[in-house]
């Protein structure tokens, strides 16, 4: 019988079984759980007990997968980096790659805010966080490469263009994400004008 059949049983509190599940949907499920609960009341505030409650799970099968709280979170961010990269792309400025932003926010909201609002908050896991900040830093860079001069403006620029996509779409998902279209427009105008204050020269 496979671990998840065994905790195919009454639970105390509850009124059915623990549905069987193959290991990889009882994994997906317990991310899901997962992204809802951090996202709710952050890291610190939730405890593993909390999320076998979300997943209508046991503790003790919560374990089978995940051996502690920040091995659970890790893994939720990990997938939600890897969604985002399957539905976004790596290294693509192209017309499409702000709408596929805001479709992929739109998507799955606790884990894109998970991911770049609630994480860069938590020091234990600061590394995957710089790590995403670098790898959008140097792919702004190669796209405007030639585009602006090299120098101070750019190295701006290309700090700015991402984090300020980033914020608008958070903020297009936290006002009710209107008009999906128009946001679109919107941030991407926001993000040329970045580009175009960056390779004014004054004279």
């Amino acid at each position: 019988m496979s671990e998840d059949g065994r905790q195919a049983r009454e639970r105390p509190g509850t009124h059915g079984p623990v549905r069987r599940l193959r290991r990889a949907e009882r994994r997906g499920q317990i991310l899901d759980a997962a992204t809802r609960a951090f996202a709710r009341a952050g890291f610190a505030a939730t405890g593993l007990d909390d999320i076998a409650a979300e997943a209508d799970i046991t503790r003790v099968l919560l374990y089978r997968h995940f051996d502690s709280k920040a091995a659970l979170y890790r893994a939720v961010l990990d997938r939600a980096c890897q969604r985002l990269d399957e539905q976004v792309g790596v290294d693509d400025f192209g017309d499409d790659a702000i709408p596929s932003l805001l479709r992929a926010a739109a998507a799955d909201p606790d884990a894109f805010r998970l991911l770049f609002r609630h994480a860069a908050r938590e020091p234990e896991f600061r590394d995957l966080v710089d790590a995403l900040t670098s790898a959008s830093t140097e792919i702004t860079r190669r796209n405007l490469a030639g585009r602006l001069p090299e120098g101070p403006w750019a190295d701006w620029a290309c700090r700015l263009v991402p984090a300020l996509t980033i914020e608008a779409v958070i903020a297009w998902l936290d006002t009710g994400r209107p008009d999906p279209e128009a946001a679109a427009r919107r941030i991407s105008a926001a993000v040329h004008g970045v580009i175009d204050a960056a390779g004014d020269h004054p004279g």
